[in-house]
């Protein structure tokens, strides 16, 4: 199947083919027509399958269809609430890319940054509103959001906007939302909480499921380094030492560690950049940029900002800290491999991760290929399982803490109440 099949309007098909889009992916196929026909739908796929494209195609053919309105008089019509910075950036930039030959205009919001420019260019019009929950209610509160010509509405990522505790900010907006309207919730994973809140939001949905969460791509060629925690450091100084690997994705389990792993980095003359919430949104911006444009080989990213990272033939993901949660790791090295190119994915495993590694290959029904015969091979001995019950417990204070603090963060709107709608 192609493009042209899906009966995708000329503006769009140009813009598609100018970025060399040529097959629509599974998720694609499947949901682009539905989401046409103007049916609710409830999509699940794997991280890196399209699911942005699957509602964005869509959603632009039907605003392009309508009449238009001045641009100073554009209501918005579309909403795509969304967990992270990053990922609300990426899915703007989607917008614009796909719509470019549409006349239509599309902006994002989110939180941690002056909202001055965010309002301006708000007050001169938009089609299409990219947003984080924090900053879309803090607007709304000032009043400089209104939601009543809304006809379109994406819950994207649902599962972790849930695990962010962000179900609260979610009712806020849907209180407010038309009722006469399509609604759209995409998920890398559909657990009971998604399924319970897609009955009480969506109407009649139609139900996409596409390679379920324990499946990894077939393109991705997954290694793994057993070593012990003192030598991690060293062990990805003697893995970075191949040359091939000259663009690098390496996730680390938290911002202090992925800051740490950076500066270890450039101490051996190895650009590298972190990518995390305590990072400015400049500097987030900045750093993605220059690993796009293959300015620095190596960025550091948290969990909080694997699905908002997306890099065309990206083909390394290091993971230097395994996830205790089995699915992180299949969102993670999705990374690569992506659209059927060829992805490698490298895990360094220490004594204390051996069991996430057990949970990890249980999970995608196959086993890791073990490098063997390296210089810095595990010698120790992993937590008995009273020091591991100890290690879980504050393990997930740390985790709770977290999304506590991300919380917090977004719904503070970063600096929002800096500026006042004039009366």
């Amino acid at each position: 199947m192609r493009f042209e099949d899906l009966n995708i309007i000329a503006p769009i098909a140009k813009s598609l083919k100018e970025e060399n889009y040529s097959e629509p992916t599974p998720i694609q196929q499947k949901a682009i027509p539905l989401v046409l026909n103007r049916a609710d739908v409830l999509a699940s796929a794997q991280t890196g399958t399209g699911k942005t494209a699957a509602f964005a195609i869509p959603i632009i053919q039907h605003l392009s269809n309508e009449e238009r309105t001045p641009q100073n008089n554009r209501k918005i019509k579309a909403l795509v609430l969304t967990p992270t910075r990053e990922l609300a950036l990426q899915i703007d930039e989607s917008f614009s890319i796909y719509g470019k030959y549409t006349g239509l205009k599309s902006t994002v919001i989110f939180g941690g940054v002056n909202q001055r420019s965010q309002v301006e260019t708000l007050r001169r019009g938009v089609d299409v509103l990219v947003a984080t929950p924090g900053r879309l209610l803090d607007l709304m509160n000032q009043g400089f959001i209104n939601l009543k010509d809304i006809k379109y509405f994406v819950l994207d990522e649902a599962d972790r906007m849930l695990d962010m505790g962000f179900i609260h900010d979610i009712r806020k907006v849907l209180e407010v939302l038309p009722k006469q309207r399509q609604s759209l919730f995409f998920s890398a994973t559909l657990p009971k909480n998604i399924i319970e809140l897609s009955r009480k939001i969506l109407s009649n949905p139609q139900k996409v499921e596409v390679n379920p969460v324990s499946s990894t791509a077939e393109t991705i060629q997954q290694y793994l380094y057993y070593t012990n925690k003192s030598s991690k450091k060293d062990l990805l100084f003697h893995i970075l030492k191949d040359e091939k690997m000259d663009q690098v994705l390496l996730f680390s389990r938290t911002k202090h560690g992925a800051d740490r792993i950076v500066k270890n980095l450039k101490s051996k003359n190895i650009s590298a950049a972190a990518i995390h919430g305590d990072k400015a949104q400049n500097q987030r911006v900045r750093a993605l940029t220059q690993f796009k444009e293959h300015n620095i080989r190596v960025l550091v990213a948290t969990d909080i900002a694997a699905r908002g990272i997306d890099i065309d033939k990206l083909k390394h993901v290091v993971n230097y800290d395994i996830p205790n949660i089995s699915e992180t790791y299949v969102h993670r090295i999705g990374r690569s491999g992506r659209a059927g190119e060829e992805g490698v994915s490298i895990s360094i495993c220490e004594p204390e991760e051996n069991a996430f590694i057990r949970d990890i290959e249980k999970l995608i029904k196959q086993p890791l290929e073990v490098i063997d015969g390296h210089p810095f091979p595990q010698t120790e001995k992993p937590m008995n399982n009273q020091e591991r019950k100890e290690f879980e417990k504050e393990k997930q204070r740390k985790k709770q803490e977290f999304f506590a603090n991300r919380k917090k963060k977004e719904g503070a709107g970063g600096g929002g109440r800096n500026f006042r709608k004039k009366r």
